[in-house]
């Protein structure tokens, strides 16, 4: 257990973030499944952008890494191409 004042307001504080981190990389996993489950093309494509600005959000934030979102945009970008 923390000892100083400071140290249990950082426990405090970084049991939100994390919370806040959870739910936002949880919208992101369920938006990227309902992507790759999706097969009408029109629909994908909408789909596709919502998702990209999310993951640059989500970067921004420091919640997904750069590189990961890059990997996550280009393999989605193949499968709505692929339909």
């Amino acid at each position: 257990m923390p000892q100083h004042k400071s140290a249990i307001k950082r426990v405090r504080q970084n049991e939100v973030l994390r919370s806040r981190n959870r739910v936002q990389r949880s919208k992101m996993r369920t938006m990227i499944k309902k992507l790759q489950s999706t097969t009408d093309k029109a629909e994908a494509t909408s789909q596709l952008s919502e998702v990209k600005s999310l993951l640059d959000r989500l970067v921004g934030k420091n919640i997904v890494k750069k590189n990961q979102a890059a990997n996550y945009k280009s393999a989605l970008e193949k499968s709505v191409n692929a339909l």
